[in-house]
């Protein structure tokens, strides 16, 4: 039956915000946990605020989509223009445009083809940092002392490598438990190889010469931590030469490109770590051969070359001949010498005797006693000169001192003149001020006394009225909560008086609970008889 346009009339009003909040509600109600699969239009990043706003699409419809702040940054997939996804979420609408909207809570790539173009994004981009260039990868050293080993402590990966190492030449393991896959993974990865980076030299914990980072074979989606970019990052930045070996010999992940050097298997990334032991003895018994061969050899040779030296030198006596010559020479020349060294020194001896007469002595005292008088006369002048300037100053430095001290102490008169009538003034206006602040002061207090003596419940007592109260000091305010044989107090305007309830109150002469303390007080009063006391009233 259609309606007419009076039942119209009838029906409720919605304002245009309740009409938003019901519609929400229902949204919400009905679709309060949705996976959507779609592709993902205009996302430009995330916003200032932190927030993302894009939307999913596909061939038919488009749905606005958006990622609070804190949901974003704990993802381990973030959203990228054109990536096809499922997302999970509920449907909400925004009333201030009148459109619904899924509020994201994950995403996930929609199949492995998702993953892969992905994969290839992030790869292009890392590339385009130069994370992946030939000239970043360091050498591994030849035999590493302590080898750190980054991979899950429960699998068979790290019983394969230790197995392996064993075999060929055994060398300390550090291992570095950590998840190779789900939520959180990649974080421990990275935090994993920053940590070994981050041990000192020389500390309790030794710093490893190589690291290794493997997990064993499974699906993309199983080997997808190492495609964090978190993870190719730690890698490329490890100062420590670092061995990818993740998956089989056919998987290939982001952390291959990034590491020094790739091994097919955790395996083969152990025989790439350590020679073998056994080969090392071998090659080093044959260098042990071949040395002690050569050695051989050289002593051999010099020994010839020595005796073939020796046979081209002259006889002993030959080469001293001439020395031994040169010293009878030089012998036989020495007498003389001596003489005439001894005559030579003996005449300058007299020389400079014959200089040092009495006469010569007398006149050099007697010209440095005369220098000396004058210099003496001349420094008695200079200080009696000097004396006298610095008494002319000093006077002078008198004079303007006493005139100084005499301004300066005018000066403080009249500074502390000023001072004390400004103190005066001062004073003058804090005794006024202080005078009408407690006149102010007084009449508040007055006036409080007044407001508090108007609104206490004493003023009541002292027009006849009188307050019940219980054994414990609580005021009745029913005649039904007071039972027979009760110990009551009943509070006069000049003082308490205790009595006890004798009898229940009878149905008839009930009074509602919402009586006033007043009469409730009244009838009690009349009903009880004081046991060693007369009437109350």
């Amino acid at each position: 039956m259609p309606k007419t346009p009076a039942s119209l009339s009838n029906s409720a009003e919605f304002t245009v915000t309740e009409l938003s909040s019901a519609l929400k509600r229902t949204v919400e109600d009905a679709y309060g946990h949705v996976r959507v699969r779609g592709e993902i239009s205009g996302f430009r990043g995330a916003h200032s605020s932190g927030h993302c706003y894009f939307a999913l699409k596909d061939e038919g419809a488009k749905i606005e989509a958006v990622i609070w702040k804190g949901t974003h940054g704990r993802m381990r997939f973030k959203p990228q223009e054109g990536l096809e996804v499922i997302a999970t979420g509920k449907l909400t609408t925004y009333p201030g445009s009148s459109k619904y909207q899924i509020v994201i809570e994950s995403i996930e790539p929609a199949g492995v083809g998702a993953l892969m173009a992905l994969m290839e994004v992030l790869k292009r981009k890392l590339g385009a940092e130069g994370l992946f260039d030939e000239s970043r990868k360091q050498l591994l050293p030849w035999l590493p002392e302590v080898i750190g080993v980054v991979t899950s402590p429960t699998g068979a990966v790290i019983r394969d490598i230790l197995h392996r190492l064993a075999d060929r030449f055994p060398r300390r393991v550090l291992v570095w438990p950590v998840k190779v896959q789900g939520d959180g993974s990649a974080e421990q990865i990275a935090a994993a190889i920053h940590g070994f980076n981050a041990l000192p030299e020389g500390g309790k914990i030794p710093r490893p010469d190589l690291l290794i980072v493997a997990r064993g074979g499974g699906s993309l989606e199983d080997l997808w931590s190492f495609n964090e970019e978190i993870v190719v990052r730690a890698a490329a930045e490890s100062m420590i030469p670092l061995i990818s070996a993740v998956g089989h010999e056919t998987d290939i992940t982001l952390i291959d490109f990034a590491a020094d050097r790739r091994a097919p298997t955790p395996t083969a990334a152990a025989e790439m770590a350590v020679p073998v032991r056994a080969e090392l003895f071998v090659e080093i018994s044959a260098y042990e051969r071949r040395m002690m061969l050569c050695w051989q050899r050289a002593q051999e040779s010099r020994r010839n070359e020595l005796r073939a030296a020796t046979r081209a030198l002259p006889a002993a006596s030959e080469l001293l001949a001439i020395p031994r010559q040169r010293l009878d020479g030089a012998s036989a020349a020495l007498p003389r010498a001596l003489k005439a060294n001894t005559h030579s020194h003996h005449r300058r001896f007299a020389q400079a005797s014959s200089s040092l007469t009495l006469r010569v002595l007398r006149a050099q005292i007697s010209q440095a006693t005369q220098r000396l008088t004058v210099s003496g006369e001349r420094l008695m002048l200079s200080s009696r000169a000097a004396l006298r300037q610095r008494r002319d100053r000093f006077a002078g430095l008198e004079v303007r001192l006493k005139a100084s001290k005499l301004a300066n102490a005018q000066a403080q008169r009249n500074a502390i003149a000023r001072d004390r009538e400004r103190t005066q003034r001062l004073s003058e206006r804090a005794h006024r001020a202080l005078s009408t602040l407690v006149q102010r002061q007084q009449a508040r207090v007055l006036a409080s006394g007044q407001l508090l003596a108007a609104l206490s419940y004493r003023g009541v007592l002292a027009r006849g009225f009188a307050l019940v109260r219980d054994q414990h000091g609580a005021a009745l305010h029913a005649a039904a909560s007071i039972g027979p044989g009760a110990a009551l107090s009943i509070e006069f305007a000049d003082g308490f008086v205790g009595v006890t309830a004798d009898m229940e109150r009878s149905p008839a002469t009930a009074r509602p609970a919402r009586a006033s303390a007043t009469t409730a007080t009244a009838t009690a009063a009349k009903r009880v008889k004081p046991i060693d006391q007369g009437t109350l009233f």
